[in-house]
């Protein structure tokens, strides 16, 4: 009976992953789909707010998106279909795919504020799937690279993502601030995140994959303020401290896991 329920969540992980592959050639501009940056009247631009990341940032997908294919065909291997990190994280994974689809169709359609609740889903799916990685270790490691490893690089952007999704969504329906500069609420936003990253360090020790994708995305917050046609130092600045501190944060949290376990033998 057991066995029968892992076959169907193989093959649901497989569906999804086919799903959000098609959602993401759509969302590309293929077969007849917008880019993401023109839909919603260019809400989505590297230049919409400050902490829109500039364009370069989103080629991190095609990384994520080859990870995500191939934990779907990882996970559908003899070996892998009875494990208990699997089982536990696989209906996870699915779901955070079938999401990432309806943000894209979300958008395509011009629904930029159904794409926020979304997103907001999308980012929760993440957090319990790593949270279940950090508990339950991979086997070896090559299923770390594929299943740590894309889940953590998949959570950490869509942290990055999330805030970039709000802060458009706010703007266009004329959100204002309460008077504050963009400036202020740049640098707020990216220290939030930048805690965020910090909190992930911590709570994953050697789990390294969601600091190197939000680091990747604040970087590039970073780059889109200090070039193109919205400048904001203060927001380039914080971005740059910001990402610092969460590479360090990992660092640091590893090196004591790593004396932990030395200390114990």
């Amino acid at each position: 009976m057991r066995e029968s329920k892992d076959v169907v969540r193989q093959i649901t992980v497989a569906a999804s992953a086919t799903f959000a592959l098609i959602g993401a050639f759509v969302g590309s501009g293929a077969y007849g789909g917008t880019p993401v940056e023109e839909v919603a009247g260019g809400a989505l631009s590297a230049d919409a707010t400050v902490i829109a990341p500039a364009g370069a940032a989103f080629t991190i997908w095609s990384i994520i998106y080859f990870g995500l294919v191939a934990y779907a065909v990882w996970q559908m291997l003899p070996k892998q279909t009875s494990t208990e990190l699997h089982r536990r994280v696989g209906y996870w994974v699915a779901a955070s795919l079938v999401l990432n689809a309806a943000w894209i169709l979300s958008i395509q359609f011009d629904m930029l504020a159904l794409s926020v609740p979304v997103i907001i889903l999308l980012l929760i799916v993440l957090i319990r799937a790593y949270l279940i990685t950090v508990k339950l270790p991979a086997a070896g490691a090559i299923d770390t690279i594929i299943t740590d490893g894309t889940i953590g690089l998949y959570l950490g952007w869509v942290c990055v993502a999330t805030a970039a999704n709000i802060a458009a969504w706010l703007t266009a329906i004329g959100f204002t601030g309460f008077g504050i500069s963009q400036d202020v609420w740049g640098v707020a936003v990216v220290f939030v995140a930048g805690a965020v990253g910090i909190a992930l360090a911590a709570r994953g020790r050697a789990h390294f994959a969601p600091s190197l994708s939000l680091s990747w995305g604040l970087a590039w917050v970073a780059v889109g303020r200090l070039t193109g046609d919205l400048i904001s130092q203060p927001t380039a600045v914080a971005a740059i401290v910001a990402l610092v501190a969460v590479l360090a944060s990992a660092a640091v949290f590893t090196a004591a896991r790593l004396r932990a376990e030395q200390t114990a033998q």
